[in-house]
């Protein structure tokens, strides 16, 4: 908290000083600094940081020091508020969270704060949604997917979808619907695989044929988070980060609600997916101290690398050490003994590794 207060002391704000201390706490510190910065000196940390920064910097260093299911709550606030739905933004978080943080964010001291009167959240939803997509979100809010992989199911719901797309004259969207909103996702896992077995299909090309829209978005997000959380979230960041722009908003959205929850995964799977780093792909669309912050939130390059000894490690345990130090910059560390010298040329030609 005295750190904060020196930073943003006097003319001027120390904005490296800023963004270096709160991305390296965790939420939950975060909260305790706030309430320490206003014991100490009678002023909210959060306006504070208002008043000293400004753009997307700005808009990124308060959604850190919002609490997770609070942070949800307010982007669902922002999707639904004034003229105009964020669709994407209201797929994204209700297609992916646990039914346990549904239920959280559904808590009614959450939604006063985000509707400014005691209604739900429900309402407010299917008031700036329609159709079989304001259906889907329907489900999605009641948070009652089943427990497990109920296996004497699995057969009849991979059957009951090819009967309402591929099989049926038009599309029975309430069959997509009941299964993909209620199933759990391991559950939904074994049925895409009995889908493609009785169709051919993967259930991905049957819902882009059978449905359009907005009801073909949640869908498609239901199913990709049922596949893989943090395969989902790399492809929307890479999305977010591709061609000329940047969806900032779905960036930052990204990057602050998955930073203490699986941020290694996603870093992989864009890697897997991408064949680049998110860590480069961030450095190359962003700047300044936004850049920065969000770099520090990634947690670092997908890079590895590699210490090469040669003889016994007590020779040059003096190496070892000041590397290990060093080694807190970098994403992944492996140090390899060696009993005689080796050719490593091949390995040094390799774009992941990097050698000392």
């Amino acid at each position: 908290a005295e750190v904060l207060f020196k930073a943003m002391k006097g003319l001027g704000t120390d904005e490296d000083a800023i963004l270096q201390l709160l991305i390296a706490r965790s939420n939950a510190q975060r909260q305790e600094i706030k309430a320490a910065f206003k014991t100490l000196h009678g002023n909210d940390l959060v306006d504070n940081l208002k008043s000293e920064l400004g753009g997307k910097f700005e808009s990124l260093i308060v959604a850190l020091m919002t609490p997770p299911i609070m942070y949800d709550v307010t982007c669902l606030r922002d999707a639904i508020k004034g003229a105009g739905t964020d669709e994407k933004g209201l797929i994204e978080i209700l297609a992916s969270r646990l039914p346990n943080e549904v239920n959280e964010i559904k808590m009614p001291v959450r939604q006063y704060v985000l509707n400014d009167h005691n209604d739900d959240l429900e309402k407010d939803v299917t008031g700036d949604t329609g159709g079989n997509f304001s259906r889907m979100l329907v489900v999605l809010l009641q948070a009652s997917r089943q427990q497990g992989i109920q296996e004497d199911l699995i057969q009849s719901d991979a059957q009951a979808l090819l009967a309402a797309g591929e099989q049926k004259y038009g599309t029975d969207e309430g069959q997509f619907i009941t299964i993909l909103g209620n199933r759990s996702n391991a559950h939904l896992r074994r049925v895409f695989e009995e889908y493609r077995k009785l169709s051919g299909y993967e259930i991905e090309e049957s819902i882009q044929r059978e449905t359009s829209g907005t009801l073909q978005e949640v869908l498609l997000a239901v199913v990709k988070c049922a596949r893989s959380v943090p395969g989902y979230f790399a492809e929307s960041l890479y999305n977010a980060m591709k061609g000329a722009g940047t969806d900032d908003q779905k960036l930052i959205r990204i990057m602050v609600s998955r930073s203490e929850v699986d941020m290694m995964d996603i870093r992989a799977e864009f890697r897997k997916r991408f064949a680049t780093s998110l860590h480069k792909t961030i450095q190359g669309d962003t700047s300044g101290d936004y850049r920065k912050a969000l770099q520090l939130l990634c947690g670092g390059d997908d890079v590895i690398y590699i210490l090469c000894i040669y003889n016994k490690i007590e020779k040059n345990k003096n190496i070892i050490f000041k590397f290990m130090l060093k080694a807190t910059e970098y994403s992944l560390v492996m140090i390899l003994i060696l009993k005689v010298k080796t050719d490593i040329s091949r390995l040094k030609k390799l774009s992941c590794f990097r050698f000392k």
